[in-house]
């Protein structure tokens, strides 16, 4: 289960529990960065939320950074953006 709660404008607490245990993350995301991705077509909370199924997909929640800006996601999997815009937009 991932929880996603916004603590700022542009920051978000995210609380990921599978097999019995939990990891909590801060991630940060920037406006342009979040229009860029989304066009403004979903929530900032649902974006984190895909980011961290997409994140899932690739490593164990242990793996995943404990605080982050979202951007980093591109520099770890380069098909993050084109995935994620794809998922959202379609």
């Amino acid at each position: 289960m991932i929880k996603v709660e916004r603590k700022g404008e542009n920051e978000f607490l995210v609380v990921v529990e599978e097999g019995g245990s939990k990891t909590e993350h801060i991630v940060t995301l920037d406006q342009k960065y979040y229009e860029q991705l989304t066009g403004g077509t979903i929530t900032k909370e649902k974006l984190v939320e895909e980011s961290f199924k997409f994140l899932l997909e690739r490593e164990p929640k242990e793996s995943i950074l404990r605080r982050f800006n979202l951007k980093v996601i591109n520099r770890y999997f380069p098909e993050y953006e084109e995935t994620i815009s794809r998922k959202i937009r379609h």
